[in-house]
């Protein structure tokens, strides 16, 4: 069950500064760790114990681990030697190299690096056996606290280690990200952007380099600037190729890093250059524009200090960009937010969040292949108003996240298949109907669906209004999702989700006893006959009455009106305060039943006497309620079936319970209306 977002508002991006303590004492890392040392004991975690359950969900262990602090493990523990390298992160024994990937890049990143290690922690006195760690997760910065229990067999750590076996803090990060996702299993299988962001905030994008789009050159230049993350990698046929290397000193299945992208004159033109660098510290590319290759010679001396051009073995070389295009195959760039960059950065983005939820039989309408219920998705309303510098058209990242999926794992739940869809706005406000998607192509989606954690593209967009329908692939399936737009100028938006608003129309007034149809006169004639002398119904009464005329009906499924219920009707229909029913109060309320049983036939769109719950919030706004998301979807949890299908008998309650809170709702806001008159009147 997903969560229910109350306000869907666009967020700004979280900052890091502000990070949730997130154990379960309440108690942030200080406070813990004080009060261990007042006690002098060594801290354990309650939340992520030395046991089993935090290793593995789905098996046993295959070996007898057991839990040892660094300093049953060696003699002289240290929290970081010589500061955090690549050689601090050595695999172990689970399939987690993915993870493993994006902490050798944080390293390359002193302040990402500071914020997600804090730096200030050490085995020495103050020693209490608790560390913590930071990352981002859906706009938000969480603080994981741990103890330094790690599992171990025969002296040594089984998972994450460093190749200097007395320091610890890579083991320790790996030990608060598996309690942040739940368990060390949980880390099986991932994609290297997914623990990028979630060291950064920031967000990722994928491209098969031989596949780029014309301007890449351009969009690496723009992220470099922004320092954003990024990766690059040549693909491998096979496990017998993984980090082979080819005859130009590449090596295959490797990852490297980007750290420049310039042009340089050349012999009277400009080349553009890209600088790479591989994490090893050795190992380099021998074609042109390597170290000592013969193009250098061409180049001035003063060119060569501002590219920072050396002949040194440090892992890090120079090559044309049509060579780097022709020899590597995929690029991971991981765009920050503006709080991740220093404030001298110049071309920073501009971020707007949006948290939302797909609830079935709501809000989880599925993919464009699915008309009858897509509509019923989210919208978000994306204002697209200043040009790029020099363009004619607006750039943005839109980037769809499904929460929670991977620590949900445990109890079953997979990767949902997620895209989405962008259409040109029509100019009107409010949640877009089936018709206007039945009739309108979309201007732009995401290159696929797929079951990513995240799905992300970049477009160029001409300025204007857009709406953004973030849908699972199929409908029926529940997750919460978090919504990033990453903009190069400053772009608004908003949830179309529709505010709260009561338009009903003016109450009936019976037609006098002349005009009546023969089917009123055979109402009239059973009002009689249940009411007896005193000519007013009861609720007992009423209830036998609605249930024996409604269950003749052929074209409404209809189980039964229960006493509440008709006590309901009576509330909202007795003008007298006697608590029953009048003829004429009963032949209003018959009026009003009739229109409902109308647009509930209108909205049973196939006819089977029952109501899809996808068309309620059409139905209810033909009815005079207009509903937000929130309040539909806990609608939809109370009145219909596990197949989505409301019956009359749910419909006419639903509609009760909102006429009647709409009356306490009005009749409060009048006396709060007068009651600010008098007060100004003073």
């Amino acid at each position: 069950m997903p969560y229910l977002y109350q306000d869907s508002k666009p967020r700004p991006a979280a900052h890091p500064g502000a990070a949730r303590v997130t154990h379960s004492s309440g108690k942030g890392y200080e406070q813990l760790k004080q009060e261990c040392l007042s006690r002098g004991v060594l801290f354990e975690d309650p939340d992520f114990p030395a046991c089993n359950s935090s290793l593995f969900f789905s098996e046993n262990p295959p070996i007898p681990f057991v839990w040892k602090r660094p300093g049953d493990i060696v003699k002289d523990p240290k929290f970081i030697l010589g500061g955090a390298t690549r050689t601090d992160i050595c695999q172990g024994d689970l399939g987690d190299c993915w993870l493993l990937a994006a902490i050798a890049s944080l390293t390359l990143n002193e302040k990402t690096l500071a914020r997600v290690v804090p730096l200030d922690q050490n085995f020495g006195p103050d020693y209490a056996g608790i560390f913590h760690f930071q990352f981002w997760q859906h706009n938000e910065w969480l603080d994981i606290v741990i103890d330094d229990r790690l599992p171990t067999f025969k002296g040594r750590l089984v998972f994450l280690h460093s190749a200097e076996l007395n320091e610890f803090w890579s083991a320790l990060l790996e030990k608060a990200y598996a309690k942040l996702n739940g368990s060390y299993e949980s880390l099986k299988g991932g994609s290297t952007i997914e623990a990028m962001e979630d060291f950064t905030g920031g967000i990722g994008e994928m491209y098969d380099v031989k596949a780029a789009p014309d301007n890449f050159y351009e969009i690496l230049e723009k992220a470099l600037k922004r320092c954003s993350m990024v990766g690059c990698s040549i693909d491998t046929t096979s496990a017998a190729e993984s980090e082979a290397r080819t005859p130009f000193g590449l090596v295959k299945g490797h990852a490297y890093s980007v750290t420049g992208i310039e042009e340089v004159s050349y012999r009277g033109r400009q080349v553009k250059l890209i600088r790479i660098r591989n994490p090893w510290g050795e190992v380099e590319w021998n074609g042109p524009w390597s170290d000592n290759s013969a193009e250098w010679r061409s180049v001035s001396p003063s060119e060569q200090r501002r590219l920072s051009q050396a002949a040194r073995d440090d892992g890090e070389f120079w090559m044309k960009f049509e060579d780097f295009k022709v020899h590597f195959d995929k690029v991971e760039i991981c765009n920050l937010t503006p709080d991740a960059l220093g404030d001298n950065t110049a071309h920073k983005w501009e971020v707007t969040i949006h948290q939302g939820s797909w609830v079935r039989g709501a809000t989880a309408g599925g993919c464009r292949n699915f008309l009858e219920t897509f509509w019923t998705n989210p919208q978000i309303k994306l204002h697209l108003t200043e040009k790029d510098d020099g363009q004619d058209e607006c750039t943005f990242i839109a980037a769809l996240m499904q929460k929670d999926r991977r620590k949900l794992k445990k109890l079953g739940a997979e990767m949902l298949t997620i895209g989405y869809s962008i259409y040109e706005s029509p100019g009107r406000d409010g949640h877009l109907g089936k018709d206007f998607f039945r009739y309108h192509p979309s201007k732009a989606r995401s290159k696929t669906y797929i079951n990513l954690r995240e799905v992300s593209h970049r477009f160029k967009l001409p300025p204007g209004d857009y709406i953004l329908i973030p849908t699972t692939f199929e409908p029926h399936q529940e997750a919460d999702f978090c919504l990033r737009i990453f903009s190069e100028k400053k772009a608004i938006t908003e949830d179309l989700d529709e505010n709260v608003a009561i338009d009903l129309p003016e109450p009936l007034h019976p037609t006098p006893g002349p005009q009546e149809t023969e089917e009123e006169k055979q109402f009239r004639a059973l009002f009689e006959q249940i009411s007896g002398k005193d000519m007013e119904i009861s609720a007992e009464e009423l209830e036998y009455v609605l249930n024996t005329v409604l269950k003749k009906s052929k074209n409404i499924k209809f189980k039964n009106l229960s006493l509440i219920s008709c006590r309901n009707i009576i509330s909202l229909m007795d003008t007298s305060g006697n608590g029953k029913l009048e003829f004429s109060e009963f032949k209003l309320f018959w009026e009003k039943m009739k229109k409902w049983i109308s647009i509930f036939l209108q909205f049973d769109s196939d006819k089977s006497g029952s109501m899809s719950s996808y068309e309620l919030r059409g139905a209810l706004k033909a009815a005079g309620y207009q509903l937000n998301n929130y309040l539909l979807q806990l609608i939809v949890l109370r009145y219909s079936d596990e197949q989505f299908q409301i019956e009359f008998d749910d419909f006419l309650n639903c509609l009760i319970r909102l006429e009647n809170a709409s009356r306490v709702f009005q009749a409060l806001s009048a006396k709060n209306k007068e009651f600010i008159n008098l007060n100004m009147g003073e």
